[in-house]
Formats: structure tokens, sequence, C-alpha cells
């Protein structure tokens, strides 16, 4: 009996760690504890040992605040990259989404979150203070924030901060979405689709 109630707290464990992972719910993580249960040898081996590796190796770049295996990040250190043009992102998500266009070839910044009053977050629990140390007059500061209340706040208080060191400061453009119909899009989407319109 005492084998059985150990094997099953180390299952209820596992489901209750998958289920901490963002998307899954306790069904979920039951689902994919007994895939992995099932597969030992072809996934859940080779994924332990690839989380104890990841858990080992990887850290967040002390310049850009990227993940990486090294100090300073391949990105970083990579030298074809523009080393004048530093595009501000909340978090790696946003990064990575970025970095799969391959249409932007400058640096990053990873804030670590965005300003929230109500949850408690003001500057000194991002990584503002490190971003402004990378300004000067010949770099160009890209706001790359989420279109939120909270990002908005924030890319205002940035770009207040970035102001003295004499950066270019820009943003992200927004407004319609390649594909988009008009009629499906939000208030708040269109005006700033308006304000942001250019000659052709």
């Amino acid at each position: 009996m005492g084998a059985i109630q150990a094997s099953m707290s180390e299952l209820d464990t596992l489901i209750q760690l998958l289920a901490k992972l963002p998307g899954l719910g306790p069904r979920s993580a039951r689902r994919a504890a007994l895939f992995l249960i099932k597969r030992r040898e072809q996934i859940m081996e080779p994924l332990a040992g690839a989380l104890a590796a990841a858990a080992a190796a990887v850290r967040p770049c002390s310049t850009c605040g990227n993940l990486d295996t090294a100090d300073p990040c391949a990105i970083c250190r990579d030298p074809e990259r523009d080393a004048t043009a530093i595009c501000v992102v909340e978090d790696l998500a946003d990064l990575w989404a970025l970095e799969r266009t391959g249409a932007f070839r400058g640096r990053y910044h990873v804030l670590g979150g965005t300003l929230s009053a109500l949850d408690g977050i003001g500057p000194d629990e991002l990584n503002i203070a490190r971003l402004i140390s990378r300004l000067g007059p010949d770099t160009e500061l890209i706001l790359a924030l989420n279109a939120t209340v909270d990002g908005q706040t924030t890319a205002h208080y940035i770009a207040d901060r970035a102001a003295a060191t004499g950066a270019k400061i820009s943003r992200l453009a927004q407004g319609v979405p390649i594909g988009g119909e008009l009629d499906y899009l939000d208030e708040g989407t269109l005006t700033a689709a308006l304000k942001a319109r250019r000659e052709v």
C-alpha cells in the first residue's frame, strides 16, 4: 500500500507541476502526465534531461535580459547587428516574435513586464535603469510595447526618461492589421490607424 501511495504521490506532483504551465489546467495536465509516462523512454526521459540542462545552463543576459547559455547573449554579441538600434519589449515572448519576422537587425532590451499600479510594479521592478544607461545621442530607441493601458503608460514613462539621453525615440505603428477587415476592428484600433495614416 505504501509503494502505491508513493507512486501516486509522485504522479500527483507531476500533474500539479504540469498544471502550472500556461495553457494547461488540471485536466490537460493529467493527459500530459499520462502521455509522458506512456512514452517514458522516447519523450519523458529526454525531456527531463533537457529541463535539467536548461536549468543549469540558461541565464539572463546582463545587457539586454534575453535568455542564453552565454553572457552577453548571441544577439548582443553579433557584430552584424546594429548596436545603435535598441528595441524595447515587455518580455521574451515579444522578443522571440520579433526575431521570427527577420525584419529587425538591431539589439533588444527586455523590461520584464510593464508598469502597473494595481500589481505594485514600479520602475524599480523593471529593467529600465539598465536601458537608460545603454542610450546615447546616436541611439534609436524603438518602443515595441503592447497597446494596453499598462504598455502605453510604460512607453510614456520610458520616453520621458530617455529624452535626456538625446536618443531618437520611435514606436511601432498601430492600426489595421494585414488582412484585417474594418468592420471587425474595434474603435481603438481604427482611431489609431486614422491617426497614424501616411501619404501614399
